[in-house]
């Protein structure tokens, strides 16, 4: 069974060194509000809406602000709710295949904001389709604590997962592991993991490339990182996949 976490590992160590996380509020709002919109309001009967809200409590936003969100899927309350959800592609320096998810209600302003985010940052935005056929679309559970691969290996197969990859550091000093499986089959694979006693930090869909490029020259990296922050301070932005590799030399360098 393969791993495939490449980017996450990235993304994990990027995350350590940001400090500004307030855009983090209007992303979790939206996500809660369009799987309201569209499972209804009951977080029990409806897994996108569970996810959702298990994400946002695990990054400490108010139940208050849940509530509030929930309400406006459900359309009990006036104001924001009438958003779509769009992918768009393109490419970042050195040719990396970059695949976006967003959730708007202004597609043209959304796009105007990440061709402006691509442009600035040495890439260009595409035409939908020109790099998702390099990407699966897979669910993920993420564990943490201390985990024996055997007894992963056999309670990943019995779940009904496709692949796992044991991580040294999930947060700072606590390894974990990631199980991948059809996003089908999300729901199920992260019951029986609970059931099994894994410790479940999250439980995600994520775009994962299906092959990805090394690179080697920490000015590239560095623009392709920027370019990746410029991406994701649009509100309308939910994730940002890239298929691109860092080596621990190259990424030390780049985040000083």
């Amino acid at each position: 069974m393969a791993g495939h976490s490449k980017w996450a590992n990235i993304k994990r160590q990027k995350a350590r060194g940001d400090s500004v996380r307030g855009k983090a509020v209007a992303k979790f709002s939206r996500e809660i509000i369009v799987a309201a919109k569209q499972g209804g309001g009951d977080p029990d009967g409806n897994f996108q809406l569970r996810t959702a809200i298990d994400k946002a409590k695990v990054a400490g936003f108010p139940n208050d602000n849940i509530d509030r969100a929930i309400a406006k899927g459900c359309g009990n309350l006036a104001g924001e709710g009438d958003f779509e959800s769009i992918r768009y592609e393109g490419y970042g320096p050195g040719g990396v295949a970059v695949l976006i998810e967003a959730l708007t209600d202004n597609r043209n302003r959304a796009a105007a904001d990440l061709r402006t985010a691509f442009g600035k940052n040495g890439g260009n935005l595409g035409e939908t389709g020109c790099v998702g056929w390099m990407f699966a679309h897979r669910g993920v559970v993420t564990l943490v604590g201390e985990i024996d691969e055997d007894a992963l290996l056999e309670h990943a197969l019995e779940a009904g997962a496709e692949s796992y990859e044991l991580i040294d550091e999930i947060e700072v000093g606590v390894p974990g592991a990631e199980v991948f499986c059809e996003v089908a089959d999300l729901e199920a694979v992260s019951t029986a993991l609970k059931e099994s006693g894994y410790a479940v930090q999250e439980v995600d869909m994520r775009w994962i490339p299906d092959n990805t490029v090394q690179v080697e020259d920490a000015e590239i990296a560095a623009s392709l990182l920027k370019m990746v922050d410029a991406l994701e301070e649009s509100d309308d932005v939910q994730s940002v996949t890239a298929n691109f590799e860092l080596s621990e030399d190259v990424m030390a360098a780049v985040m000083g």
